[in-house]
């Protein structure tokens, strides 16, 4: 063999090892989350969940928890209004799990999740400023044209709760502003920007030092029922459906009750 085609030859087998080694990267064992054991053992798994705003507090502290006791799972949660949530798992988003403040919304998506499960229940209750300087003190108040009202946009799950209480009381509640989750909603009477706003108990018991709840009686009230359920599109089936299953063990329960969440 000539030594110009010895030196082809070589420069070939160059190019062609340069080429291997970016997609040795991208599909070698160095991804780690590759492969799914669902029992924590071998690669580290990352999951992905969605979950109602209203969740924000409780979750971050259960993830934290079952992530020490499962420590080949990672869990990352995504917050946001249940019908947001929904539009992103019908956009294909990437995630694992489901968790929303109502079984309307997890109803819609049947064709994109497993079976789902009611882990937890929730109530009403009016947020005013610290103090409730507006004396509010029943539902029928919110009708005063000269308060500040702020609600949760009806297609949001607490949005369309508060409708339904309001409207059962033969109330008329023009609020200045209309929100796209429950945080929103006490953000804004948290700012004083808003003289009060209709959000769940939990959300209003994570701050006590900005706010007042008003109960609600339970014949006004209405109940808010949270499913959770693992995404058929996920690719960690077996760790989803593991986490989704663990929300309803006593020691997740525990925390969600620790909340103010209701018994599912």
């Amino acid at each position: 063999m000539s030594p110009l085609h010895t030196g082809r030859r070589a420069a070939a087998a160059i190019v062609t090892a340069a080429l291997l080694v970016p997609l040795a990267a991208c599909s070698g064992g160095g991804d780690d989350t590759k492969k799914d054991n669902g029992d924590g053992s071998g690669s580290t798994t990352k999951l992905t969940v969605l979950a109602a705003a209203s969740l924000t507090d409780v979750f971050q502290k259960a993830g934290a928890v079952y992530e020490k006791e499962h420590p080949g799972t990672k869990v990352a949660f995504s917050f946001a209004g249940s019908q947001e949530l929904a539009a992103q798992v019908k956009q294909g988003a990437p995630a694992d799990a489901l968790v929303t403040a109502d079984t309307k919304t997890m109803d819609g998506l049947k064709a994109d999740t497993g079976a789902p499960t009611i882990i937890a229940k929730n109530r009403l209750v009016i947020a005013t400023g610290k103090g409730n300087p507006k004396k509010v003190g029943a539902l029928k108040d919110l009708a005063d044209s000269k308060l500040k009202v702020v609600l949760a946009a009806p297609e949001v799950p607490v949005g369309r709760y508060s409708k339904k209480v309001l409207d059962a009381q033969k109330l008329t509640v023009k609020p200045v502003s209309q929100e796209p989750n429950v945080r929103a909603v006490l953000s804004k009477v948290e700012l004083g920007e808003a003289d009060a706003g209709i959000v769940y108990k939990t959300d209003a018991a994570t701050a006590p030092a900005k706010v007042d709840a008003v109960d609600i009686p339970d014949a006004q009230n209405a109940v808010a029922s949270y499913p959770a359920a693992p995404l058929k599109s996920s690719q960690h089936a077996a760790a989803a459906a593991a986490f989704v299953k663990w929300l309803s063990t006593p020691e997740a329960q525990k925390l969600l009750q620790d909340a103010g969440f209701q018994k599912p």
